[in-house]
């Protein structure tokens, strides 16, 4: 090797962050196996890269005794003497002891270990970028298909959108562009392995903050979020600006901006609701398109009965019990529902939801909305 060598490695330094030093330390670590592998020994020897010349060279050290009892680690006073009188029992000499051919193993093993290094350095900058948007939404390709399962072209990565993170009816064909919420980066030996969401409630949290200027300059925040993909989402936001309607602020004109949410999210319906500090309110709010007549509450457990006309109860509990399980999931309330007849008559079956009725694997989400 020689300062071409070593001016290689400044670039790598500037170009790749990796440190000048780290690397050859490593090349020298490396070498030093290169020279056991190849010439039996390494037990005692060490390899010096000068860090200006880039010339090698192989160190063997000697410690000095009365007695030798072996030669390749240990040396004689008397032949200790005949390099430097000044030598005395217990001291420790280094010689060099670079092989003639040393040279080219040199190179080979270097370039090795650049090109690994090189490798682990660009993995772990392709990490640290996707850690930081770790719960943001990327836009990305479908490069490939394994089963269910999508590989997405992200630019410096690949990342995976595994089968139970896609939404039910949605359809990707390779070479196909779509929105993806990044929920987990991992690093592995393979590299960084990004994995995807298009299910995930932040996606949606996401698209609205994208979406609504108002979200973004923190005018209007998202409360509350609960969603199940591919059918229904309530969004619970509030406003900083007594001036500013925070509904609509996500509608847009004409419903312009919620609209382009759900061409998004391939038609899924989203709710938007006003988010109160009141209870009451907020109960009856997150229960919409339903019609409540009275909200009745027990702060200490999070309780509510929630006594609704009897024409809206079907409405007010949804297809499957879904609306209710949403409001429930978005407000953090357990909830019971009672028609007008049943409450004041005690006739019917009540139905109770809570926010940790999980048959859907969703959850409650700290999300701004209303």
């Amino acid at each position: 090797m020689n300062r071409e060598f070593i001016e290689a490695i400044d670039e790598l330094e500037k170009e790749k962050h990796i440190s000048k030093d780290i690397l050859i330390e490593a090349i020298e670590s490396a070498l030093v196996s290169a020279y056991k592998k190849n010439y039996g020994t390494a037990q005692n020897v060490r390899v010096d890269i000068d860090r200006e010349t880039g010339d090698i060279a192989v160190l063997m050290k000697k410690d000095i005794v009365e007695e030798v009892y072996d030669d390749m680690i240990e040396m004689s006073l008397e032949e200790a003497h005949e390099i430097d009188p000044r030598y005395e029992i217990g001291d420790a000499i280094e010689f060099q002891v670079t092989p003639r051919d040393f040279g080219r193993i040199a190179a080979q093993t270097a370039k090795q270990v650049v090109v690994q290094r090189i490798r682990e350095a660009e993995r772990g900058m392709i990490f640290d970028d996707f850690i930081t948007k770790q719960g943001e939404i990327v836009t990305g390709i479908v490069q490939r298909k394994s089963g269910e399962t999508l590989f997405v072209n992200m630019g410096k990565a690949e990342g995976i959108l595994p089968v139970n993170e896609q939404v039910p009816g949605e359809r990707f064909e390779v070479n196909e562009r779509l929105k993806v919420y990044i929920m987990d980066v991992k690093k592995t030996t393979k590299g960084p392995q990004v994995f995807l969401s298009r299910s995930h409630p932040g996606l949606v949290k996401r698209l609205f903050e994208l979406e609504v200027p108002e979200i973004q300059e923190g005018i209007v925040e998202i409360r509350g979020i609960a969603r199940e993909a591919g059918s229904r989402t309530k969004i619970a936001v509030y406003s900083q600006d007594e001036n500013v309607d925070p509904v609509g602020a996500c509608v847009g004109t004409r419903g312009s901006r919620v609209q382009a949410i759900v061409d998004e999210l391939g038609g899924e319906k989203i709710d938007i609701i006003s988010w109160s500090e009141d209870p009451e309110e907020l109960i009856s709010n997150v229960l919409s398109p339903a019609k409540v007549e009275k909200v009745i509450v027990e702060d200490d457990e999070k309780n509510a009965t929630v006594i609704v006309p009897d024409y809206q109860l079907s409405l007010a509990i949804g297809k499957e019990g879904q609306n209710v399980r949403l409001a429930a999931r978005v407000s953090g309330w357990k909830i019971d529902i009672k028609s007008h007849t049943q409450y004041f008559e005690g006739e019917g079956e009540i139905i109770q939801i809570d926010e940790d009725d999980e048959d859907t694997g969703e959850e409650v989400f700290e999300v701004e909305e209303k």
